[in-house]
């Protein structure tokens, strides 16, 4: 059995959607990120950077003490090795599909982040050009990746090679393209595959399912989970 340790956003979904498509068993250990759960030192001993999802597998392979992974790229590719599935074995085709891991973890998933924030959640600046500068930073970065990733599906069905991990991870942090202030028409072939190719996935939709309902209504709207969640500094002793 493995515990995920999990809140329905992007970088949680790629977990519950590899995992379904794997067909491994897990359990859902919730943390609620605008509470300030993932501060708690349990969760610490998991995760030390204070994010999830991390996963505990007490089934590793080989056996012995369970094992815990943090950060959604390396659970990934951890559960890619566990089930022998959606990462190939051979040198050209592993490091195909871990570069495009990589460009997510360092590229759309932090930009589009950054978008989302300025486009829903910054308050209102004085003057209101600094907001303006700080939607349009991040929004055109995210226009850009969209664009690089538009060109690589121009002639394949997948991003790396066969279905695989580095699509489960790109794929979630299409969904709230509007967020980040795109339209998926401007990207033909990108939005084929969000739609569609990936889209239409049994174990895609299951995965993007999960723990929807831990959500609050309507959802990021006190001073409180603000401050958990956007004011944490290296002197913010919880």
């Amino acid at each position: 059995m493995i515990d995920l340790h999990y809140w329905p956003t992007p970088n949680g979904f790629k977990i519950t959607i590899m995992l379904e498509e794997c067909g491994l068993p897990y359990k859902i250990v919730p943390v609620n990120i605008g509470t300030g759960e993932q501060f708690k030192p349990e969760f610490l001993k998991i995760s030390p950077n204070n994010r999830m999802p991390a996963i505990v597998d007490h089934e590793p392979p080989g056996g012995g003490a369970p094992v815990s992974v943090f950060e959604s790229g390396a659970v990934l590719q951890y559960l890619a090795e566990k089930a022998g599935k959606f990462l190939p074995k051979d040198l050209r085709g592993k490091y195909e599909v871990l570069q495009w891991v990589n460009w997510q973890m360092g590229g759309l998933g932090p930009m589009a982040g950054q978008a989302n924030h300025f486009n829903m959640y910054a308050p209102q600046f004085n003057p209101p050009e600094a907001l303006k500068y700080g939607q349009d930073r991040y929004s055109n970065e995210v226009n850009r990746l969209f664009g690089v990733l538009n060109k690589r599906l121009a002639d394949r069905t997948y991003v790396a090679g066969d279905y695989s991990i580095a699509d489960m991870m790109i794929w979630p942090w299409v969904v709230g393209f509007k967020n980040f202030g795109q339209k998926l028409e401007d990207f033909p072939n990108l939005k084929k595959w969000f739609e569609e190719t990936v889209g239409r996935r049994p174990a895609v939709l299951k995965g993007k399912a999960v723990g929807l309902d831990l959500r609050p209504k309507p959802g990021i709207n006190t001073d409180e989970q603000r401050k958990v969640l956007f004011g944490q500094t290296a002197a913010v002793v919880r």
